[in-house]
Formats: C-alpha cells, sequence, structure tokens
C-alpha cells in the first residue's frame, strides 16, 4: 500500500492552520497546504485577510492587561457583591 500525499484540505483545516500560522505555531507543510487552499477558496481567503488585519490592529494596539493581584482584588470585590446580591 503506498501513501499518496494529501495537498487539499477542507475549510475547517485551512482557518485552523491559519489561527496557528497567526501565533508562528504552524508547520512548513501546513502553510503549503494552506497557501494551496487559498488558491481556490475565496471563503478561507476572506477569513484570512480578516484574521491578518485584526491581528495587525491588536499588535499595534497599546492595550495593558491588569496585572495578577489587581486582577484577583476585583474577582474578590465582584464575588462579594454577587454574594450580597444573593442574600437580598
Amino acid at each position: 500500500m503506498s501513501k499518496k500525499l494529501k495537498i487539499g484540505i477542507p475549510c475547517s483545516e485551512a482557518s485552523l492552520v491559519c489561527d496557528k500560522s497567526q501565533y508562528k505555531e504552524s508547520s512548513f507543510w501546513e502553510k503549503v497546504k494552506h497557501n494551496l487552499h487559498l488558491l481556490y477558496c475565496k471563503a478561507c481567503r476572506d477569513y484570512a485577510k480578516t484574521n491578518n488585519k485584526l491581528s495587525s490592529i491588536i499588535a499595534q494596539s497599546k492595550v495593558r492587561c491588569m496585572d495578577k493581584k489587581n486582577k484577583e482584588c476585583l474577582k474578590n470585590e465582584f464575588n462579594k457583591a454577587l454574594k450580597e446580591e444573593n442574600f437580598n
């Protein structure tokens, strides 16, 4: 039994590879298969274009995350307020 090189991938796999590529987690062959898929699938081309645009916007943003201590404090305050609301 010989193994055939499967080049075509379904859209679900193409979107997964697109997402993995965004974070530099896709393999060389995944990228090749993905690019071949994009040649004939307009929906996936649109998805990849939107995904790249979103990644670019996020990378350019100056959003800062809350540190762990403040997150924990906020979580505790929220849980306290939630408990008080449930008893009233």
